[in-house]
């Protein structure tokens, strides 16, 4: 069974941190890559950050560029999101879900075939 355990949200300062963790379970973790997705109150989820798990490679939305670090430790079958310099926007529930492995490393809902329960971030201005 595939699960995706995501964890570390919490209330944080405007300029604050937060690291998130996404546990991944029941698939060959090296043939996918894993997205972090997050959803506002009344707006569209939109995609954050993805990390394609055997090579490393990276995509970010422009709105987290330089402020977020997505990263994985492949021992532990578990993706991270370093989340720097938070603003009052970035408050979300923030999810992580995971696909095979695509030809272009994108943040397109499409592309992930499993999704984890989600984890609130919410960032106090």
């Amino acid at each position: 069974e595939v699960q995706l355990q995501a964890s570390g949200g919490g209330l944080v300062q405007a300029g604050g941190s937060l690291r998130l963790s996404c546990a991944a379970s029941g698939f060959t973790f090296d043939d996918y890559a894993i997205g972090w997705f997050r959803q506002a109150p009344g707006k569209e989820r939109e995609g954050v950050a993805c990390i394609s798990i055997s090579d490393g490679s990276t995509y970010y939305a422009d709105s987290v560029e330089g402020r977020f670090t997505i990263s994985s430790d492949n021992a532990k079958n578990t993706v991270y999101l370093q989340m720097n310099s938070l603003k009052p926007e970035d408050t979300a529930v923030y999810y992580c879900a995971a696909g095979p492995k695509p030809l272009l490393l994108r943040l397109w809902v499409v592309l992930y075939n499993y999704w984890g329960q989600g984890t609130e971030v919410t960032v106090s201005s």
